[in-house]
């Protein structure tokens, strides 16, 4: 189904359809014609000799000199050229549409005062499969993802490179594949391409998509270690966590007990403790606080794709140009440091459960290390060090970017939100994130083998899907590929399609 862009209304789910998946989209005609009424108000201004940012004065330190008319017609060119500096290897395909669908999300507006004719080819670019080669590194998120969005904007002048049917090629030949006339770049048309946080603001929609995918995962695995571990089940009495209050905490405690739904441990049949350690206790009041932060950042995220994200801003009923500093990532970067840093403390949490899976002093009786062989086997011992590595790293990576600023442009430019710093590490995050919750699952499915009573029914259709994948261990061997499956079908999401299919959202 066509998704209609016309400045609101556009939701992370819309973005991953657009992105992930091909979905079409077109343009909005009340946004269209927003968009040729602003357009017609920046030439009126411009003919009149109106002084406008980066229209007819340069950018930056330069923005008190002057343009003149012939500067006027080059200039945007030159921008493009300059400011088309990243380093690094492409970005990947869905994050460039992303960042496509956020700009014309932001023309949609009709304050960006670029021509029609530069909205309607990103359009085309999107719905015929042209995406431009865009460098990982470059943005410092303020005036904007500039370096990123430059790349992109040199196929509006049939430069730069392109992916388009799995080839890479000069953007020149994909335009031409894909049938896409060239617009060039006129007063305005280049700076409107490129002046907003559009990428990282992209990249953090797809990856909260992800992490609230994630963080679902994470609730069946623990689910599954609770049961492995004999969990006394009165924490996750949702009474509970109402008294509290928190939304998040709420939600995890009914995910969780919906998982274990018909086990042997909801009759009282099973001798549990009286109280468990806080890393079985605490666990819808620690994921739960993931939730909250998740929540709070796809607000803030779902705010920066449907606002006008530009600088200068035109403003036709009132014939205003006004400069500010919309471009400014902080809104988006802040959030998202701290969706970062729940992930991996919710991986730090899985961690702290498949400890007490393979510890025998902890364990409750399931064999040492999962083994039946201890001592000529050592089962999963290594698999915590794995994780123990991968969480290591995600603590480096949970420092906030947000704080990071150094200031650039002959200190114009003095204060900027490195929030590409923070989309870039919240991917590894992520990436991690996978693999650390996959040991967690391949731990919990290995001590669910060991114990003789009826799993919950979500459980349950987790351990089948697991073992779809990863076989038992009876006798040491090398785990790596089980690893790497593991992480492979976490990032797949099977586990939460299958468990959803049985019992219904975990939301």
């Amino acid at each position: 189904m066509t998704i209609v862009l016309d400045g609101s209304g556009l939701t992370l789910e819309k973005l991953v359809r657009i992105a992930r998946y091909g979905e079409p989209v077109e343009l909005a005609p009340a946004a269209l014609e927003r968009i040729k009424v602003c357009r017609t108000m920046l030439e009126e201004k411009l003919k009149a000799r109106e002084v406008m940012y980066g229209t007819n004065t340069g950018i930056g330190e330069f923005s008190e000199m002057i343009l003149s008319d012939e500067q006027v017609l080059q200039f945007q060119r030159y921008l493009i050229y300059n400011h088309a500096a990243g380093i690094g290897d492409p970005a990947p395909l869905e994050h460039v549409r992303a960042a496509m669908a956020g700009r014309i999300n932001v023309h949609a507006h009709g304050n960006s005062g670029c021509r029609p004719e530069i909205t309607l080819t990103l359009i085309a670019m999107l719905n015929k499969g042209v995406t431009p080669v865009v460098c990982q590194k470059g943005s410092v998120g303020a005036c904007g993802d500039l370096a990123p969005m430059a790349q992109l904007a040199l196929l509006l002048m049939g430069e730069g490179e392109a992916f388009y049917q799995d080839e890479r090629l000069p953007g020149k030949v994909a335009m031409e594949r894909a049938g896409i006339p060239v617009p060039d770049l006129q007063a305005r048309d280049g700076l409107a391409a490129i002046n907003g946080s559009n990428l990282l603001t992209a990249m953090s929609a797809l990856h909260l998509y992800d992490m609230n995918r994630w963080l679902k995962q994470a609730e069946i695995a623990a689910a599954m270690s609770l049961e492995a571990l004999l969990a006394n089940l009165k924490p996750y009495d949702i009474r509970l966590h109402q008294l509290r209050g928190f939304s998040g905490a709420i939600r995890s405690s009914q995910a969780i007990l919906k998982c274990i739904e018909g086990s042997d441990l909801k009759t009282g049949k099973i001798k549990t403790k009286v109280q468990d350690a806080y890393s079985m206790r605490s666990t819808p009041q620690v994921i739960g606080a993931a939730h909250d932060a998740i929540a709070f950042a796809r607000k803030q995220v779902e705010i920066e794709l449907n606002g006008v994200g530009d600088n200068p801003i035109f403003l036709p009923e009132y014939r205003l140009t006004l400069t500010g500093a919309n471009f400014q990532g902080s809104p988006v970067s802040l959030p998202m440091d701290m969706a970062g840093a729940a992930i991996t403390m919710v991986c730090v949490l899985a961690e702290r459960r498949l400890n007490r899976l393979t510890n025998p002093a902890l364990s409750v009786g399931l064999p040492e290390f999962l083994t039946k062989g201890a001592g000529m086997f050592s089962g999963m011992m290594l698999s915590q060090y794995t994780a123990d590595m991968l969480i290591v790293e995600q603590r480096i990576l949970s420092m906030p970017a947000s704080i990071q600023s150094i200031p650039a442009a002959a200190d114009q430019e003095d204060f900027v939100s490195m929030g590409m710093n923070t989309a870039l590490k919240n991917g590894q995050i992520l990436d991690n994130a996978y693999g650390i919750l996959g040991i967690e699952f391949m731990a919990a499915a290995q001590a669910l083998d060991f114990r003789g009573f009826t799993n919950g029914h979500g459980v349950q259709k987790a351990h089948e899907v697991i073992r779809k994948y990863v076989a038992h261990l009876d006798e040491d061997r090398p785990l790596y590929p089980d690893h790497n499956r593991m992480k492979s079908l976490v990032q797949s999401g099977e586990i939460l399609d299958e468990v959803e299919k049985l019992i219904g959202s975990l939301e």
